[in-house]
């Protein structure tokens, strides 16, 4: 998979920008579809489908994870290192020619993804003999085939999933659902070295019922233009969120404790199978909060002392820009008890970002997935 020169890649590539000129000889029909994107503009316009298409061009739907922290963010930026750059020249590597990478969810810098979506058209061309096309490459190639020169720049992003789709098929626009998760570590000890950049640590202890009661309040279909950075676009700031919850889960890395690994070794010998092992291990939550309770005279010497995790999912077809962290900004207020629930009331109907909470770090949110209507 050496690199080698070959002819330019001339295919059509719808870009986020929409910039197809109306004079173009090649312009296809309009065809009307609900644009939604990671904390952007949502409205139903008019965009153009690939028509044309130069034979031999293959569609390929890239799922992607990375680590947020040393890019900046997903869309391609002219000097920054941003992950659509860092994928366009793992392809160009791996076929030898230029491609064009389209992403589903602009993620800003630092903000993580456990699972976001590109679209890429690739051109087969002969090496040995230059010109003659050749059928297209299987998923499962391009998944190793990228991964080996990803691997080779910086290891912070991996492809997790390939699948061949139609011509037409665009990332961003065929998105029927966005997911993002935000974590929160609680408590006074420092971060642990393993959560650098991973979760917004919070020092003080949050109420997470008072948490869950204001989710009630937000959830569902508003006017969130308390909850939009004043650098939105949106034309409408009305968003129904489809789920905004939070609950409290095991703080990761989560490694047993020496009790823990005793207890579980006479579960063992009790039973033959390893249910009991599962069902203990499902439980640590409640056990990781009464280790959390214990004085410092519990702990052993160089053992951490855990965090309470807490995570916080919101989940709608589009959101507007940094309304998910400016959401978590708030609810963190509430549960350190800055902020009541009629605050929150108020803050909703404020229709001002004004009236919100600071807006949460970049470094707990996740993308977590993108949803389509696959075949």
């Amino acid at each position: 998979m050496a690199e080698s020169q070959s002819q330019s890649f001339s295919s059509l590539n719808i870009q986020n920008s929409l910039d197809l000129s109306p004079e173009s000889p090649n312009r296809p029909a309009k065809v009307a579809k609900l644009v939604g994107d990671d904390e952007e503009d949502s409205e139903l316009i008019e965009i153009d489908e690939a028509m044309n298409r130069k034979p031999g061009i293959q569609r390929y739907l890239l799922a992607v994870e990375y680590i947020g922290t040393r890019f900046c963010g997903a869309q391609q930026q002219p000097t920054d290192r941003t992950v659509v750059g860092v994928l366009q020249e793992a392809f160009r590597r791996f076929i030898g020619q230029s491609v064009s990478v389209t992403c589903s969810s602009r993620t800003d810098a630092g903000v993580h993804a456990l699972s976001n979506v590109f679209h890429v058209d690739v051109e087969r061309i002969s090496k040995r003999k230059p010109g003659e096309p050749l059928p297209p490459h299987e998923p499962g190639v391009v998944i190793k085939a990228v991964n080996h020169f990803l691997q080779k720049n910086e290891g912070d992003i991996t492809v997790l999933d390939v699948r061949c789709v139609s011509s037409d098929f665009h990332a961003r626009y065929r998105a029927q659902e966005r997911t993002y998760f935000y974590r929160l570590l609680s408590g006074p000890q420092f971060v642990s070295t393993f959560e650098k950049d991973r979760a917004w640590h919070v020092p003080e202890a949050l109420d997470l019922s008072a948490m869950q009661r204001a989710c009630k309040i937000l959830a569902g279909h508003h006017d969130f233009s308390s909850f939009r950075s004043a650098a939105c676009q949106a034309k409408s700031p009305i968003r129904t969120l489809d789920e905004l919850s939070v609950t409290e889960v095991v703080s990761a890395p989560y490694f047993p404790s020496v009790m823990q690994r005793e207890d579980n070794l006479v579960n063992s010998f009790e039973c033959s199978e390893s249910k009991t092992s599962i069902a203990y291990f499902s439980s640590a939550p409640e056990q990781n909060k009464t280790e959390d309770s214990n004085s410092e005279s519990t702990q052993g010497f160089g053992m951490r002392r855990k965090h309470r995790c807490f995570v916080v999912t919101a989940r709608s077809r589009s959101f507007l820009y940094h309304q998910v962290r400016l959401l978590v900004g708030t609810l963190k207020s509430v549960g350190t008890g800055d902020l009541t629930i009629p605050d929150v009331e108020r803050i909703l109907k404020a229709k001002a970002v004004t009236a919100a909470s600071p807006m949460a770090p970049a470094c707990g949110l996740y993308l977590a997935h993108v949803k389509y209507d696959l075949p």
